[in-house]
């Protein structure tokens, strides 16, 4: 069993609740997205394993999850890229913002979320439990899919994704 935890608007801890308790009630919670460019501006994209519990067999961001109550956002996401990914690189914070959307199996997505960003041009190894396939993927390539094809991404990757574009630009 796994506690996100529970934050107000400004990112304070208010509590701590079972990962899926909180995503059923649709509770504010802290968590991170990753975002990881390869040498040649390409985003490195894994497509969530089927069998997770939300958003299985989509396409979204390097890694997202939620950080541990003693643990950094960056710790976290070090840990986590490692875990899913296979490997683990510099990080940095790029900008947070809260969002809310629903998704399948009747869960709700109400997020504090830590956008990160870094480097790595590798081949990942990822955990076939987490990360059924991964790609490099151009910008542009990427803004055609995703308006061609959005069900076969998800909703955060969706919102977060011209963001992160438009603050690496500028």
């Amino acid at each position: 069993m796994e506690n996100v935890i529970l934050v107000d608007k400004l990112d304070n801890p208010i509590g701590e609740m079972e990962k899926m308790e909180a995503h059923k009630k649709g509770l504010l919670h802290r968590a991170f997205s990753i975002f990881l460019f390869s040498e040649n501006q390409e985003l490195l994209l894994q497509k969530r394993a089927s069998s997770k519990y939300h958003s299985g067999g989509l396409w979204t961001n390097t890694c997202c999850s939620h950080p541990r109550l003693d643990e950094t956002i960056l710790e976290a996401g070090t840990r986590r890229l490692h875990e899913e990914m296979g490997f683990t690189t510099e990080l940095k914070s790029l900008f947070s913002f809260i969002y809310q959307a629903e998704l399948d199996n009747n869960l709700i997505e109400h997020e504090l979320d830590h956008v990160i960003i870094g480097s790595y041009s590798g081949v990942p190894s990822p955990n076939s439990l987490e990360v059924e396939d991964w790609k490099y993927m151009p910008i542009s390539d990427l803004e055609i899919d995703i308006k061609s094809n959005p069900s076969n991404y998800t909703i955060w990757f969706k919102i977060i994704f011209d963001r992160v574009k438009n603050e690496l630009i500028h």
